[in-house]
């Protein structure tokens, strides 16, 4: 499986649900992401067979090691370009989204850079 821009999004809202509700069902995505209950499942199956994500019996979703891996990085990701986007004197709204389209997109390389750089000259994030 190829990780995606939305594979991506949803490794990362399960993560994000996963910490404000503890248990996270396919109905929780949809309503986060605004997205319709068969769109996710479709998403669920394929980051299921994939190796990404376990779901119970009860139909609760959990992040592999894999999945919480990729998850995280992106979360990571999101936070940091976020509130430099925001320090930088952008609008919190427009900072986050503006951070869920580099998030996918910025090397690896840029990425450790822009850490580096905020690291040094305001502090940590």
């Amino acid at each position: 499986m190829v990780m995606n821009e939305s594979n991506e999004n949803y490794l990362e809202t399960i993560l994000v649900l996963n910490h404000r509700l503890g248990n996270v069902r396919s109905v929780d995505i949809a309503n986060e992401m605004n997205f319709k209950k068969p769109s996710v499942s479709v998403a669920m199956k394929n980051l299921r067979e994939n190796g990404y994500i376990t779901v119970s019996p009860e139909g609760y979703i959990h992040l592999t090691e894999s999945g919480l891996e990729v998850a995280e990085k992106i979360y990571e990701r999101h936070t940091i370009l976020s509130n430099w986007l925001t320090m930088l004197g952008v609008d919190p709204r427009v900072a986050a989204e503006d951070a869920c389209k580099i998030e996918h997109d910025v090397s690896a390389e840029s990425f450790e850079a822009i850490k580096r750089h905020i690291n040094s000259s305001a502090g940590k994030i």
